[in-house]
Formats: structure tokens, C-alpha cells, sequence
């Protein structure tokens, strides 16, 4: 089956076939099933009336076990964002009284944010549906090939991140 990165290759090929053009298409498949994948679960989470930033919030702080508290600096560390990304976050979640921000008992300069009952509630409920969605995203792959595809990802990843800018 011919897709639309075998056809942009061909076409590469024909133009330049002095450039080995070989890597759009790992490339180029990557950036489109991520951009699919990410409007499959944009649309689970919405069932649960929340975007996937917010559910990234709420399951760091519900996967850092009891109390389901952590700082904003950890939260940053743990999401690979900005400090002022999950500062908006933070800001949004707090308005629907999903997370609370409270000084930091041990650093009073600090803050501790906090599940509430209501934001834990909400990913307990949001949870099993994310992790359907993943395992059919999935579902066309053996559990060998999830294995593999998982540690050839994070190789491409680990090449991204050396990569210079």
C-alpha cells in the first residue's frame, strides 16, 4: 500500500536523487501517527472533560502514590515542559478545585500541589479509559513488536535529545 511519505519519497527521489532521503520515512511517519495519536486520546480525555496537559497534571500526581502531592518543580521535571507551562496548568486545574497549592510545610518559599478528592476522582475514572485507547492504538502489534518498537523509540528519542538544535 502506497501512503503519502512513499509517494513524498518517490518524488524526492525523482527531484534530488543525489540526497539520500531514507530518513523521512521513519521521520515523517512518526510526526503523522503522533499527530493521529494525539487527537485519538484528545478525544478520550474529552469524554472526561479534560485535555491531555491537564490529565498529564493529574496522572503525575495520582502516580506519585499517597499524598498525591508534589511540587510545581517536580511536576515540571516530570512533564519535560516549561516552569510557566505548568504554571497554567496549575492555574486551570485549580479553578476547577481539581489540584490545591499549598506552601510547602518543610520551605515555606515553596508550593506543594495536591490532588484533590475531585481530581482524583476524575483520573481514577479517566484512567482505564486512556489505557483502552493505547492498547487499541496498539492492537495491530504483537507484544514482541510493542517491545521492540518501544526500545527502538526510545533510541530515536535519546538521538533527538543529543541532537544540536
Amino acid at each position: 500500500m502506497e501512503d503519502q511519505v512513499t509517494r513524498i519519497l518517490k518524488q524526492w527521489a525523482a527531484e534530488r536523487p543525489d540526497l539520500d532521503v531514507s530518513p523521512m520515512a521513519v521521520v515523517g511517519r512518526l510526526s503523522r501517527t503522533a499527530r493521529k495519536i494525539d487527537a485519538v486520546l484528545a478525544a478520550t480525555f474529552a469524554r472526561h472533560d479534560v485535555d491531555s496537559a491537564s490529565f498529564d497534571v493529574l496522572a503525575t500526581l495520582r502516580r506519585s502514590g499517597k499524598p498525591f502531592t508534589l511540587s510545581p518543580r517536580e511536576l515540571t521535571e516530570s512533564a519535560m515542559v516549561t516552569s510557566a507551562a505548568i504554571a497554567q496548568r496549575l492555574n486551570r486545574l485549580e479553578e476547577r478545585h481539581l489540584v490545591t497549592r499549598a506552601p510547602d510545610a518543610k520551605d515555606g518559599r515553596g508550593k506543594q500541589v495536591t490532588l484533590t478528592p475531585a481530581g482524583l476522582d476524575l483520573v481514577n475514572r479517566a484512567l482505564p479509559d486512556h489505557v483502552e485507547t493505547e492498547h487499541a492504538l496498539l492492537a495491530g502489534l504483537s507484544e514482541k513488536e510493542r517491545g521492540q518498537l518501544a526500545e527502538l523509540l526510545a533510541k530515536v528519542e535519546q538521538a533527538a535529545t543529543e541532537a544540536r538544535p
